[in-house]
């Protein structure tokens, strides 16, 4: 299980990040735009994710979900905190982040094996 306290931290080390109200939720940005939001009520994340990426992580572990709707045909991805692993979250938040960040700053968390 991972803590809001957890998200945050994880959230906010990439560089740019903005912590922000989203009507009840929080939100976390880069340059304005839309990364992550979590409800802390609920214990649930919702990641921005491209088609093939959500796919991949859908696929992978059933703790990650699609919205339903046009809003998860969008890439929005819910994640359930009381049940993913802190690594495939870590994987998911920053492949979410350089979903939405520019390249100069996407590259800098490009994953090894893309180098």
């Amino acid at each position: 299980m991972l803590s809001p306290e957890q998200v945050r931290n994880m959230a906010i080390r990439f560089e740019e990040v903005k912590e922000e109200g989203h009507f009840e939720k929080t939100s976390f940005r880069i340059r304005k735009k839309i990364f992550a939001t979590m409800d802390e009520k609920d214990m649930h994340v919702v990641l921005k994710l491209n088609d093939i990426d959500q796919s991949v992580f859908v696929d992978y572990d059933d703790s990650i979900f699609p919205l339903p709707g046009a809003w998860g045909k969008k890439g929005w991805t819910k994640v359930n905190l009381k049940t993913v692993r802190e690594d495939l979250f870590q994987d998911a938040l920053t492949t979410a982040y350089r979903t939405v960040a520019p390249k100069k700053l996407a590259d800098k968390y490009k994953p090894k094996e893309e180098e």
